[in-house]
């Protein structure tokens, strides 16, 4: 279900994308609008295929509360209630839109899930650039174990010298990039869920209007996120745990 729901997931935003591309390159309004009716079903049939998401999100919320880190507990558990409140508005915008609730103000409730949704993911970001920190010092601490003492003491130029400020400062960024770059291509989870996340936060950053990005860059995300989750389901040791 869950590899399903996904590839509707992609779908969809492969057809905003699609639609950006078409309208920009003054394609025929009927195809145009064909392709934003597909875009429409795929995103109805998305809600449908979640109408149990809220339960699991509370099931992980409740697996989460038991975590031992104090950071890691705060994060994901809030996290799992923002996305099961997320999954409840989109259950309700489901109906809304299959008329079994009418009258609803579907705007109102899109926007109210969409708040949930961003608020899920800035938490999952926070987790991500806490666990990318704790590896980073787990590293450093590593290197500083193996890395031979200087044989030239004395050459060091003092702290408060003008002319070693600069070399010093760019050496310390040059190490703590490569440090970077090394701890994040060596934990391919951490490194996917980072990217998936930070692609995902700017869909509700547009709807929301927080920080508008254009149909053309949301399904560039979308579809982007979506691979990468679908990735994820196809290499479980992908996934980041917990």
């Amino acid at each position: 279900m869950a590899v399903l729901v996904v590839t509707r997931r992609a779908a969809q935003y492969a057809c905003t994308l699609l639609g950006y591309t078409l309208q920009k390159g003054g394609a025929a309004a009927e195809l145009r609008r064909t392709v934003s009716q597909l875009e429409a079903h795929m995103s109805l049939t998305r809600k449908l295929l979640r109408l149990g998401n809220s339960v699991e999100a509370l099931e992980a919320a409740k697996r989460a509360i038991h975590l031992s880190d104090s950071v890691l507990r705060l994060c994901l558990t809030v996290s799992h209630l923002n996305r099961a409140m997320y999954f409840a508005c989109d259950n309700v915008l489901w109906a809304g839109k299959t008329g079994l609730i009418s009258k609803l103000d579907q705007q109102k409730w899109s926007q109210r899930s969409f708040r949930y949704y961003l608020f899920a993911l800035i938490l999952n970001l926070t987790r991500d650039v806490y666990e990318l920190r704790l590896l980073m010092e787990c590293e450093a601490r590593y290197r500083a174990t193996k890395a031979p003492p200087s044989p030239y003491p004395s050459t060091t130029l003092p702290n408060n010298s003008p002319t070693a400020a600069l070399p010093v400062m760019s050496v310390r960024l040059r190490k703590q990039l490569h440090l970077f770059v090394t701890v994040l291509f060596s934990n391919p989870p951490l490194l996917l869920d980072l990217l998936k996340n930070s692609c995902d936060i700017f869909i509700p950053l547009d709807r929301l209007g927080i920080y508008p990005t254009g149909t053309g860059f949301v399904g560039a995300c979308g579809l982007a996120s979506s691979v990468l989750s679908i990735l994820t389901m196809v290499h479980p040791w992908l996934k980041l745990k917990p």
